[in-house]
């Protein structure tokens, strides 16, 4: 799942770059639970939890089976 989770972070990348930001895998649970870093801009944006929640956890969980939630960590 770690690699399928990655590649899908590839896909989201390019958004959040053009904004100046960037997320950083750090690792995945077996409860589905992947655990991020977000980088540059979007460490410090306040729309941070939305990118993270309405971004992020939703393109995973279309396209990881099994991922259940995204969560930050710093």
């Amino acid at each position: 799942m770690k690699e399928q989770v990655k590649e899908a972070l590839e896909q989201v990348r390019p958004f959040l770059q053009r904004d100046g930001g960037d997320v950083e895998f750090v690792d995945c649970d077996e409860k589905g639970v992947v655990k991020v870093k977000l980088r540059g801009a979007c460490g410090s944006c306040p729309g941070a939890l939305y990118t993270l929640k309405n971004g992020i956890e939703r393109v995973l969980k279309q396209q990881v089976p099994g991922v259940t939630e995204v969560v930050r960590v710093d």
